[in-house]
């Protein structure tokens, strides 16, 4: 048997699928995605299994709608896999679980319901995995359909730091902070735990892509992150603001903007892309050359190294930093930049091993001398929702993130 972990996002749907057996969750063994999904888009579909990759168009069928197609269209291909183990469960990554929902749990109608009045909180997220969840629903009924928060590993976060400084009727309302890139961090402390003994104590994990975030962990616990209540809080990221003076938000309201206008300034127009006037992607910038580009850079960096600090302090030191995400798994230049800018902290890497991680394994790149372990670990978010949805089903014995 197999779990099949699934992300639905606005356009795309990636997929990956992940067998069962003695009891632990392994490796996939066959991952896509199915991208052009946006009303008037060109849906394809492309998937690796058995080491060989394959892509194809889907054509639209009669009136069915591009997402639909697209579940039918995946349900062929895991059925004509020569090799490929039965689905036992859909494994979903749903961004927001709020209050409610501190762990994986199995959907039903009165679930959706409750995650759906979550949306407004990571409104660039969370309608469109309740959106995956539902056509799953439809599409592989017979499948029991689990939902994985990205907020769920900060569960353990102390009030001291989720609560914010307003009156506690807001409190109460759940105006408070989440947390977010939860299956990434779990991944991220699972590697970590399995490769080096001091990640039992003071770790601090970069989730560094186009959405960014950092964790600091305490004998593999979440203790303070970047994220709050939305996603937009904390680090500069890809098209999105990271930390905001609310009274920027104010001013605007008095020069005449309005909600959507607000949400998409802050969600879809800042960050690296509105800094720099050029692009959301760091790979982009970095080839580009111009003035603007490398001021967006830098502004990146910073943010990294000025909240690397705030979460450091929470710790009282630090004895591991990981490097995880598009960025932090490929950009050999911004982690050597900001270790080199951490230095006070005891962290020294080795310049070749740093080169050397290129986001395919885990790897350590500190040298001999360095206090502080730094790793490179690439992250598998799919893996992490295959194996909360095999607990939550009882089929899972053995923890194994090797």
């Amino acid at each position: 048997m197999a779990i099949l972990a699934v992300n639905a996002g606005s356009s795309t749907l990636k997929f990956s699928l992940h067998p069962l057996a003695a009891g632990a969750v392994q490796r996939s063994v066959l991952t896509g995605s199915i991208e052009g999904l946006e009303p008037g888009g060109a849906p394809a579909m492309s998937w690796t299994f058995a080491g060989q990759t394959q892509q194809r168009k889907l054509a639209a069928t009669g009136n069915i709608k591009p997402f639909a197609q697209a579940l039918l269209s995946l349900r062929e291909l895991l059925a004509t896999l020569t090799g490929a183990p039965p689905i036992e469960a859909v494994a979903h990554r749903v961004v927001h679980g709020g209050q409610a929902f501190r762990a994986s749990v199995i959907v039903t109608d009165d679930v959706l319901t409750q995650l759906e009045r979550l949306n407004s909180l990571a409104p660039l997220h969370q309608p469109h995995n309740l959106a995956g969840l539902r056509a799953f629903r439809a599409a592989f009924a017979e499948l029991p359909q689990v939902a994985c928060f990205d907020t769920a590993f900060h569960a353990t976060l102390p009030a001291v730091d989720y609560t914010f400084a307003l009156p506690q009727a807001l409190s109460q309302q759940g105006v408070r902070r989440y947390g977010f890139h939860g299956l990434s961090y779990q991944y991220i402390m699972g590697v970590l735990q399995q490769r080096c003994d001091q990640a039992r104590g003071r770790v601090l994990m970069a989730h560094l892509g186009n959405g960014a975030s950092l964790c600091a962990a305490l004998e593999g616990k979440s203790c303070a992150t970047t994220m709050g209540f939305s996603t937009l809080d904390g680090l500069m990221m890809g098209t999105r603001t990271g930390t905001l003076d609310a009274g920027v938000l104010l001013y605007l309201l008095e020069q005449g903007w309005d909600h959507d206008r607000l949400q998409t300034l802050l969600y879809k127009q800042s960050g690296l892309l509105g800094v720099s006037g050029i692009s959301a992607d760091m790979r982009r910038l970095r080839t580009d050359g111009s003035a603007a580009a490398q001021a967006a850079i830098d502004m990146f960096t910073y943010r990294v190294v000025r909240e690397a600090g705030a979460m450091v302090a929470c710790l009282g030191g630090l004895d591991v930093l990981a490097f995880s995400g598009g960025i932090g798994e490929h950009d050999a230049v911004l982690r050597a930049q900001v270790c080199e800018r951490l230095a006070w902290m005891g962290i020294e890497i080795d310049t070749l091993l740093n080169q050397q991680a290129t986001g395919d394994q885990a790897l350590a790149i500190h040298n001999a001398h360095s206090r502080v372990q730094v790793w490179v670990v690439p992250t598998d978010e799919g893996l992490v929702a295959a194996r909360e949805a095999a607990s939550v089903l009882g089929q899972l014995n053995t923890t194994s993130f090797s």
